[in-house]
């Protein structure tokens, strides 16, 4: 058994917005746990009190426990998440089984850099992923978190090709990631990778861990949104209060599916898995259109 084995740092019911995925069951509710470690040293790392380190101890929990407990939160499932879920692949790994059987969802929310082949054995038992796409630049990922970008790009596809909903976060750094060229490599690879309906989460940075360099601003945020709206239709900004970047809208007519207001979410806009305002087929998984097996 691998050291560290059921060992939990942090436990919540979170919706499930904040994982972040706005387009897997908006307003519902997901069972929330994170153990303690990183295969990344993020410099800049946002969670780096439970990432950037580990304990001898603490909380211990065993799959059916944590199962049994996701099952009484009343959410759709479980998100393995807060620090990087992976470096617990044989209990992550485990929990999906069991939820699976539970008739639960397996939500991963990872940095995403991990080989095919693990890969290849989890990915089945997992439903949706928010992977973390640092930057383009694989000098950034040696520079800045001791890694390389490929492996976690070629994780991202392997997922979508597996038949896994997945969705992209980029923390927008000033002056480390920040650069148009890296934001239009980004939108391309999705478009062209993934998918043009996939969504991009562009997320503010504030000064942690390693790094001081100034927190990014909403207008940077919004300029890169601009940006990327050119090829993406869904966007959205996360870790600012804003009204931009937060609601979803069809692509073809603009009408309001999904109203937000911070983590609040009313499905507004949706009639038996299309646009009430088209009738075009919505991007979205919600209850009105589930997820097929």
């Amino acid at each position: 058994m691998a050291d560290g084995y059921g060992l939990i740092s942090s436990v919540g019911v979170d919706p499930i917005e904040k994982k972040p995925l706005h387009h897997y069951y908006p307003g519902e509710d997901i069972f929330s746990i994170g153990s303690w470690g990183c295969n990344f040293a993020c410099a800049f790392c946002q969670n780096w009190t439970i990432s950037q380190q580990g304990v001898a101890g603490g909380r211990a929990f065993t799959p059916r426990q944590v199962v049994d407990r996701a099952s009484a939160s009343g959410g759709i499932g479980i998100a393995y998440t807060y620090n990087e879920p992976l470096v617990a692949y044989e209990f992550v790994s485990d929990c999906a089984v069991l939820a699976r059987e539970a008739g639960l969802k397996n939500v991963l929310v990872t940095n995403g850099f991990v080989s095919p082949g693990p890969a290849a054995d989890l990915l089945p038992l997992i439903d949706a992923l928010n992977v973390d796409v640092k930057s383009m630049d694989d000098a950034f990922y040696v520079k800045q978190c001791r890694g390389h970008v490929k492996p976690v790009l070629e994780l991202a596809e392997q997922a979508a090709a597996c038949g896994c909903h997945v969705e992209i976060t980029n923390l927008v750094i000033p002056g480390l990631n920040d650069e148009t060229r890296l934001i239009e490599a980004l939108v391309e690879w999705i478009a062209s990778a993934l998918g043009e309906s996939t969504p991009l989460h562009l997320s503010a940075y504030h000064p942690q861990f390693k790094t001081d360099v100034a927190a990014t601003t909403l207008h940077q945020l919004e300029e890169a949104r601009t940006l990327a709206l050119k090829t993406l239709p869904y966007v959205y900004l996360g870790n600012v209060c804003s009204g931009v970047g937060q609601d979803t809208a069809c692509p073809h007519c603009g009408k309001l599916l999904v109203k937000r207001r911070g983590y609040a979410t009313r499905v507004v806009g949706i009639i038996g898995g299309v646009c009430a305002g088209c009738g075009c087929r919505v991007d979205l998984i919600t209850r009105d259109c589930p997820q097929t097996p």
